[in-house]
């Protein structure tokens, strides 16, 4: 009699077979596509395409270039050949209007890719940063559907550096990514049905900085809807700390110091906070970049009494300067504060396989401040068995940045790529081919930006 691992690994293959097999069956350049109609969608436009690659979608205006170029390094490969399919753009019905792609000033918008050759399977994804629903279209979009996932992204619902005056209350807009993220996941896998005949067999989720906050998030709170889940980089939210409240106000208040003067003392507070000794060179992109625009913007989605009747505080402000951000204290604010932040936080409690990685030398989301202590939520829940926790010597939080320091760091891209094979492998096989265990990825090999054995 087959053993019960057997049956199970035969029975998934059967579903992906069968998936696969009505794919064809439904086959056809962009068969079924006057059927599709996303559910729940305001507004949506469908596609059809010889190519859903970046280099395609660039050229034809379907996709924006530039909320994906700053992201990757020039070195990293993509596939080649051509991914022929439907490309669906809209929105749900939303309030706010920061998303202006289309000239449709609305959010809450997304896009689904469906190529005609699908492997059963869809991948969910959500921005990074602020940015929209095509931030993910080199480094994920292009390199899933040429495997034969079926992708869909959205924006989450408000982006740009303005985000914080989405909703009424302390949190709101956060509070929506993950509102947005279901929403989406529900009408991809529908379309998915429509498209095909069949509901995808898996779906996973998935995400770069906030994206894997997002993956993180969802696969703690609606497993019911995927099988698991790549995290690269997820910021992490406690109301006790750690959080971005805890370390960027220290990076503001001291980096100019030590800069100007090598003050070891104001070294040692950055040290001090989470930022990784040996990332020193990249203090000075970090504090003109990202530092202080990310404290002031999330300072005034969670915390908007801090500076009175100033949005987001004053840019760049050097230490005591009236409601500056390089003063604030966050331990010090008042309970409401606390309270914003754990609407929004994370308890380590997921539900399906989750794998992070995180680079030693990530200067925006410290690993020591936002992985590390990650993985000792989900250890604390009980859940160590569904995590594996890579950390990428060498990576950093943009690989666009591995091009200006090639002797230094290393893109996580094919790391991540090697991390969802293995995900995959672990899902698809009911656990008995279950990744290597959590530990340091060497910075080593010949081709950084396209090679990384796990």
């Amino acid at each position: 009699m087959p053993s019960p691992c057997r049956l199970l690994r035969g029975a998934m293959a059967a579903a992906l077979l069968a998936a696969a097999g009505l794919a064809q069956a439904q086959s056809g350049h962009c068969a079924n596509i006057a059927a599709i109609a996303v559910p729940g969608a305001e507004k949506q436009q469908a596609a059809c395409l010889d190519d859903l690659s970046t280099t395609y979608l660039t050229a034809t205006g379907h996709t924006d270039a530039s909320d994906w170029l700053p992201l990757h390094s020039a070195a990293t490969r993509n596939p080649t050949g051509l991914v022929p399919g439907i490309q669906l753009d809209g929105y749900f019905p939303d309030t706010s209007t920061t998303n202006s792609y289309q000239g449709w000033n609305h959010d809450a918008q997304f896009v689904i890719r469906l190529p005609d050759n699908w492997n059963g399977k869809l991948v969910i994804t959500g921005a990074p940063g602020v940015r929209r629903q095509f931030a993910t279209d080199y480094l994920i979009s292009d390199w899933v559907l040429a495997q034969g996932y079926a992708f869909a992204a959205t924006d989450k619902g408000n982006s740009g550096t303005s985000f914080y005056k989405d909703g009424s209350t302390p949190g709101d807009a956060i509070a929506e990514w993950h509102r947005r993220v279901t929403e989406l996941t529900i009408a991809a896998k529908d379309a998915v049905r429509q498209r095909y005949g069949q509901a995808p067999a898996l779906t996973y989720i998935t995400g770069i900085s906030n994206g894997g906050y997002l993956t993180r998030h969802a696969l703690e709170n609606r497993p019911d809807l995927y099988d698991g889940g790549v995290d690269w980089e997820g910021a992490l939210w406690r109301p006790e700390g750690p959080n971005l409240f805890t370390y960027l106000p220290a990076a503001l208040r001291n980096y100019p110091g030590w800069r100007a003067s090598g003050d070891a003392r104001a070294h040692d507070e950055m040290v001090a906070v989470g930022f990784a000794p040996g990332s020193e060179f990249l203090w000075d992109h970090h504090y003109a970049v990202y530092w202080d625009l990310t404290q002031r913007t999330y300072r005034e989605e969670m915390d908007p009494g801090y500076d009175g009747a100033l949005e987001a505080g004053v840019p760049f402000c050097p230490s005591g300067t009236p409601f500056c951000d390089a003063d604030y204290a966050y331990a010090a604010r008042p309970p409401a504060v606390r309270d914003a932040v754990a609407r929004i936080a994370l308890d380590g409690r997921i539900g399906k396989p989750l794998i992070t990685l995180h680079g030693d030398l990530d200067s925006l989301l410290p690993i020591s401040t936002n992985s590390t202590p990650y993985a000792d939520l989900v250890n604390g829940a009980g859940r160590t068995h569904l995590h594996r926790f890579y950390v990428v010597q060498g990576g950093n939080h943009v690989d666009q940045l591995y091009d200006l320091f090639p002797d230094r760091l290393r893109p996580i891209a094919p790391c991540y790529r090697a991390a969802f094979q293995a995900l995959e492998r672990w899902v698809e096989t009911r656990g008995q081919h279950k990744p290597p265990a959590s530990k340091v990825i060497p910075r080593e090999g010949t081709d950084l930006a396209n090679s990384c054995p796990l």
